[in-house]
């Protein structure tokens, strides 16, 4: 008889049980004693100029730029003790409580834009979804926990560079579907205790081309620079039709891309027609956010 009333209770605590995915981890917890809002972005550092007249940057919420936040804190001995994951459909989206035992944590923080969690596998590497990189941002630092309730506002910096095409042509043949881009140098992992990325791998993008195909028309990747001034030593753009044919290629190397800024390559990809040269537009900066700190404009 007691041997059949524990295999009753060892059933009725197997019902009770929820397996929990990543995406699925809780993010309030009944004895929470610490909060992270995770509310905005830091833009690189204004012009000193702008610095002197006392120029400051709106805030942002993170929540209106990214889908996805992923969260990993790791003890001082850097195991991994708790990881959350959200999504915008999530009430709490950008509010995370937690339970923790006193002591001094490391805290992951990664916002993204990919169609899956990113996994956050130490302070030294992050990778996403079949190394697809989106607009990301992060926080790294240290998570000091008390016996009281701790609140934190944490301000997000943004890890990514961005490579930005801009057609002149006046037309665009018809049979072209989409643009496959392909480009090396930069990179898909990355260390959010160096704040750059930390591998050097090859990226395969592909864009759909509207239905309408105009003059001015643009496209936008993303990839982890090395360090501060990187280049993407070879970028390979291809119009395709809707069976992969090549339509018409182009190659651009030595590609500058640095951390929160834009390279925009401006030009007429078939030929015919809009700007033709290699001078430079200039520089100019975007001053209100969620802008990025500066678009660096080229000529193809």
């Amino acid at each position: 008889m007691k041997q059949f009333m524990f295999i009753i209770l060892a059933l009725l605590l197997a019902a009770c049980e929820k397996p929990i995915l990543d995406d699925e981890e809780m993010t309030v917890t009944k004895d929470a004693n610490v909060i992270l809002h995770m509310t905005q972005y830091e833009t690189s550092p204004l012009p000193p100029l702008q610095r002197a007249r006392g120029t400051t940057r709106a805030a942002t919420n993170i929540t209106d730029l990214c889908t996805r936040l992923n969260i990993a804190i790791f003890s001082a001995d850097g195991t991994k003790v708790k990881t959350v994951a959200q999504k915008d459909t999530d009430s709490d989206f950008g509010t995370v409580a937690l339970s923790l035992a006193a002591g001094t944590y490391r805290l992951v923080v990664i916002a993204h834009n990919c169609d899956g969690s990113a996994t956050i596998t130490s302070e030294e590497k992050v990778t996403f979804p079949n190394n697809k990189v989106t607009d990301t941002f992060y926080y790294d630092g240290d998570l000091v926990v008390t016996s009281d309730v701790q609140s934190y506002n944490l301000t997000l910096t943004r890890a990514v560079a961005m490579f930005r095409l801009v057609l002149t042509d006046e037309e665009i043949p018809s049979n072209v579907s989409k643009f496959k881009f392909y480009y090396v140098g930069g990179s898909s992992t990355f260390s959010p205790k160096a704040g750059y990325g930390c591998v050097n791998s090859k990226q395969t993008e592909v864009r759909s081309a509207p239905a309408d195909i105009v003059s001015g028309m643009s496209f936008d990747i993303y990839t982890l620079p090395h360090t501060e001034e990187d280049v993407l030593t070879k970028l390979t753009v291809t119009a395709l039709d809707a069976n992969d044919n090549t339509v018409k290629e182009r190659v651009f190397e030595n590609v500058p891309v640095t951390r929160n800024q834009i390279t925009r390559y401006t030009g007429s990809f078939f030929g015919n027609g809009g700007s033709e040269g290699g001078s430079s537009d200039g520089t100019f900066r975007m001053t209100a956010d969620p802008d990025w700190d500066s678009v660096n404009g080229y000529r193809f």
